[in-house]
């Protein structure tokens, strides 16, 4: 069997939030025609207890500890003109040595790199044998996503992420460059690093996201996880996330009040792990609730009247949108969470953006006036975003003898 290089900046287990999903999918299909040897940072201690089960999943596993304030330090040390702090914050040397033996014995058939951090420890590495096909998964333009930081972030952090945002799209340009293919999310963000980057078109391609149906499978008999009475809208997501934290806030304040009228008023569920203090402090509203890290989400899912996904810091595909939706849950978006969902809106989920529309959409789920949407939610996800079907193309990228 050949074997194949996989590198991610997160260890791709358990498939629990954002870059993971996607990792530990890809993982899981390109090991059914590769021995994988995997090399990836964990950077969560909560982690660490997963480390052995994700050994049995692979031919070899090279996970390395880092920490937050100790990464920081390093990347400011290696900080240089023209480079994105990204690079010094997953430089771990071990995985470096572990990356350039392997390379450098023609040990490998094929490369697979998950996000720009880690495309440096492959870009200038010499390709043995010469047949070997790399290939790199940017996933989002992340350059794109600093860039919108800079523009409605505050000094001195304006001109922190306006730097990354340069810096950034610089790596990214590169590594695009140094390997066979390059993909992204959605046919979107392809189209949006092609016209950033037009000299590396020709490489650049798009692989969407799925759901695992079997795992998110609105037949189950979930147990309800909610205590008290009255309708429950939810929010799922990593709460440490800038993107999430300004969504949910969002809508807390300027959505929520509005609902909040309403006899029973309804009550909002941020469910997902590492809440910021700001998040945290949200429970003081009337109607929020903060979970933290949950076991797992769908429960808080499956009996909830309505999931939402108000964020306008969006890049990609939503996970919390396609899982919500294989929930059979009516979704309601804006549309910067709708892009990269094949699905059509008013049948399958309602789209809206402001604070009025917002909460328009919702009370209508609310209502009662959008039976059916989540049978249908569950049908179009099931046709458009089936992880089999969306990692096939992966099997031409890496044929070995292509």
């Amino acid at each position: 069997m050949p074997r194949l290089l996989f590198l991610a900046h997160r260890i791709p287990f358990p498939p629990d939030k954002g870059e993971k999903i996607r990792a530990f999918h890809i993982l899981k299909h390109l090991a059914r025609r590769f021995e994988v040897e995997c090399g990836c940072l964990v950077d969560d201690p909560a982690d660490e207890a997963h480390i052995a089960t994700l050994c049995r999943q692979v031919a070899h596993l090279e996970a390395q500890r880092i920490t937050g304030p100790g990464r920081m330090m390093q990347a400011l040390v290696q900080l240089r003109p023209g480079r994105p702090l990204t690079h010094g914050w997953f430089r771990e040397p071990r995985l470096l040595r572990w990356v350039a033996h392997g390379l450098g014995s023609g040990r490998y058939d094929a490369v697979f790199v998950s996000s720009s951090g880690m495309a440096p420890y492959v870009m200038g590495q010499p390709r043995h044998p010469a047949r070997q096909r790399r290939v790199l998964d940017l996933i989002d333009v992340d350059s794109e996503k600093f860039a919108a930081y800079a523009a409605t972030g505050s000094l001195p952090m304006r001109l922190v992420h306006g730097r990354e945002a340069r810096t950034l799209l610089g790596l990214e340009r590169r590594a695009a460059a140094a390997f066979d293919h390059t993909l992204l999310v959605s046919a979107a963000e392809a189209a949006r690093l092609a016209a950033l980057a037009p000299e590396i078109a020709g490489r650049i391609g798009h692989l969407e996201n799925g759901v695992d149906f079997a795992r998110f499978d609105p037949g189950k008999p979930w147990p309800s996880p909610y205590t008290a009475p009255g309708q429950k809208i939810v929010f799922t997501g990593a709460m440490g996330y800038p993107p999430n934290i300004e969504a949910v806030t969002w809508f807390a304040q300027q959505v929520l009040p509005r609902l909040r009228q309403r006899s029973p008023p309804p009550e909002f569920v941020i469910v997902g792990q590492n809440p910021a203090p700001s998040v945290r402090a949200l429970e003081a509203l009337p109607g929020v609730r903060v979970t933290g890290t949950v076991a797992e989400v769908q429960p808080w899912l499956a009996h909830a009247a309505v999931a939402v996904a108000p964020l306008t810091l969006a890049r990609g595909i939503q996970n919390k949108v396609l899982e919500a939706m294989a929930m059979a849950r009516p979704v309601v978006a804006t549309t910067e969470a709708f892009q990269g969902v094949h699905a059509t809106p008013g049948r399958d989920l309602l789209v809206a953006d402001g604070a009025d529309a917002f909460a328009a959409a919702v009370a209508a789920v609310l209502d009662g006036r959008h039976q059916g949407i989540g049978v249908a939610a569950r049908a179009a996800v099931l046709a458009g975003h089936d992880w089999a079907a969306t990692l096939a193309p992966l099997d031409r990228l890496l044929a070995i003898d292509g």
